[in-house]
């Protein structure tokens, strides 16, 4: 890396990430290999990634090959063992460099979840080891078209025939969708919150099929896409936990993977923000001196950085006390909304400093903008965060899922020793 290289700018202009309290030494190490990777493997490949909006699917294999969709599981199926903040660490630095490689990496990790909650032994034996390896990716698919994030709005179905059951209906918005090896499926069995269940569907089966993948607004390599369900056969060994337990899944998935996961992606995103911003004042002149000199740019770098720092400890302190298996769902959905309404709200401010240079493809600026809106409604929109609060305020939330499941998602303990860690292969 020379001197002057964007890189090596990009670094010196904020690039550097603050110790927490809740980071050690082998964080830090994890971190740096993850960058590593990151601005190796990922970066070179961004500007064919958005040129051609197609799913990249080498890539995601490289990236799950390094070991990282398995960081919170268990060391006997071959995991890392290394918890949520781990977790978190991975997903950002990823973001840091493509927003879309973030997604990816998150919406596998999501797809673990169900498995490590509700999978019975033969299923996690038979399962985790190949997620650990990044043989598998796994995806989970709740949405449907007609009922959106009313889950028990759902109508495609799974119905019993001896030793089997068949599946129709469809999924969508589904990450990893083209990508997916292994999908989580919740569908109806029955009548109301009682009537949901759960289902390991393999990609390969006869009557599963995908629609054709739609680029988006951003993220683009990244798929999240619609699965097609046509009297497809499983057998009942490939259920989730006992029927019924369907709403539990979705939910215990959303509230204590997809939060945390989805937060990694804006701050990851909100760093790059402020590295690439924080970068073009100080190479920037105005008046014969750096376009930072300016009062009026230093304030808004300052409520840039100020965003960042407020964030990144909002997200780390709700996967710490996850980690510790303490309750945590009201930290997790204020991480959650913190961080993409900061990242929002920061990218919005780097437009205006970057002012017409930032709309051209030229610089990343706009692809940040567009990648951070796409955090905006999966496992819970701001809104949905703010009222889920309000009721904690309030007294009247309906119980923690941190609580319920903290023997299935304590992790790390309070006697972790950095030495019993190893970071995966960079």
């Amino acid at each position: 890396m020379t001197p002057g290289s964007a890189r090596s700018r990009r670094q010196r202009a904020g690039g550097v990430v603050e110790r927490y309290f809740f980071t050690s030494g082998w964080h830090d190490d994890l971190r740096r290999t993850v960058r590593e990777f990151a601005e190796r493997e990922v970066r070179p490949r961004i500007a064919e990634m958005e040129t051609s909006r197609a799913v990249a699917h080498d890539l995601s294999r490289l990236i799950a090959r390094q070991g990282w969709i398995g960081v919170t599981i268990d060391k006997v199926y071959g995991g890392m063992g290394a918890g949520h903040l781990a977790k978190t660490i991975i997903i950002e630095e990823l973001a840091r460099v493509s927003g879309a490689m973030g997604a990816m990496v998150q919406a596998s990790q999501l797809g673990v979840a169900k498995i490590i909650h509700f999978g019975d032994e033969l299923q996690k034996r038979t399962w985790l080891p190949r997620i650990a390896a990044g043989d598998c990716l796994p995806t989970i698919a709740v949405t449907e078209l007609e009922s959106g994030g009313h889950v028990l709005g759902m109508s495609s179905t799974a119905v019993r025939d001896g030793d089997d059951y068949i599946l129709n209906g469809h999924k969508v918005f589904v990450g990893n969708s083209h990508v997916g090896d292994l999908h989580g499926v919740v569908v109806r069995t029955g009548e109301g919150a009682q009537g949901l269940s759960a289902f390991l569907v393999e990609a390969d089966r006869p009557g599963f099929s995908l629609a054709a993948h739609q680029p988006a607004m951003g993220l683009h390599g990244f798929s999240f896409g619609k699965l097609i369900f046509d009297n497809l056969r499983i057998p009942a060994a490939n259920r989730l936990g006992a029927e019924g337990q369907g709403l539990a899944v979705a939910y215990s998935s959303s509230i204590l993977y997809g939060r945390p996961n989805l937060t990694a992606v804006s701050l990851g995103i909100h760093q790059a923000v402020l590295e690439e911003t924080t970068a073009l004042c100080i190479e920037r002149e105005r008046y014969g001196a750096p376009l930072g000199a300016l009062n009026s740019i230093k304030l808004k770098l300052g409520r840039m950085k100020s965003r960042l720092m407020t964030a990144r400890l909002a997200a780390y302190h709700a996967v710490h006390l996850l980690d510790q298996g303490l309750p945590c769902d009201a930290e997790l959905m204020n991480a959650k909304f913190l961080n993409h309404e900061s990242a929002v709200e920061s990218a919005k401010d780097a437009m205006e400093i970057h002012g017409a240079a930032g709309l051209f493809t030229d610089r990343p600026i706009e692809r940040y903008q567009r990648d951070a809106h796409h955090i905006y409604a999966p496992a819970g929109t701001s809104d949905i965060q703010l009222l889920r609060l309000g009721e904690v305020a309030l007294g009247t939330s309906k119980g923690q899922w941190s609580e319920r499941l903290s023997h299935l998602v304590r992790t790390v303990g309070p006697h972790f020793r950095e030495d019993q860690l190893e970071p995966a292969a960079g």
